[in-house]
């Protein structure tokens, strides 16, 4: 489950998308991930504090890599997810935790929460992820021997 494990983070820190969050990393392991991100000005909105949409994609990974690391075979998605806000967040070191709920066939339900530096809860969120027919041999950065 390891080399699944690590995978999976390769897979998280290659993603086009990452070149947004400078310093955002993760961790993989059973049932669970931990994703840390520096918060960046240039991801707040116009009131000066974190825009949402980087809530959820905390939380959402968070979530979603803590039900990946269960399923070695496809490649899973999200099919739901909600958050709730807490709090603005100006600065400082964020801290995402996944947890995987359930699994049941093809379904895992997870959920994350994000604190902030002092340890103060900031958001939480749950999903629902499926699994699709995509083998996930078939992705190049899951495969890449690391």
């Amino acid at each position: 489950m390891q080399e699944h494990f690590r995978k999976l983070e390769n897979l998280y820190q290659t993603a086009p998308v990452q070149k947004l969050y400078q310093g955002i990393s993760i961790v993989v392991s059973e049932g669970k991930s931990k994703i840390t991100y520096p918060v960046d000005a240039l991801h707040f909105h116009g009131g000066g504090s974190l825009h949402g949409a980087v809530f959820f994609k905390l939380l959402d990974d968070a979530a979603y890599f803590a039900a990946a690391s269960i399923i070695t075979d496809v490649f899973i998605v999200t099919a739901s997810f909600q958050i709730k806000m807490k709090k603005p967040v100006t600065g400082g070191l964020l801290t995402a935790i996944g947890t995987l709920l359930q699994h049941s066939g093809d379904k895992l339900t997870a959920e994350a929460e994000i604190r902030d530096a002092d340890g103060a809860l900031v958001a939480t969120g749950n999903g629902l992820f499926i699994k699709t027919s995509n083998p996930l041999e078939s992705i190049a950065d899951y495969r890449l021997s690391l």
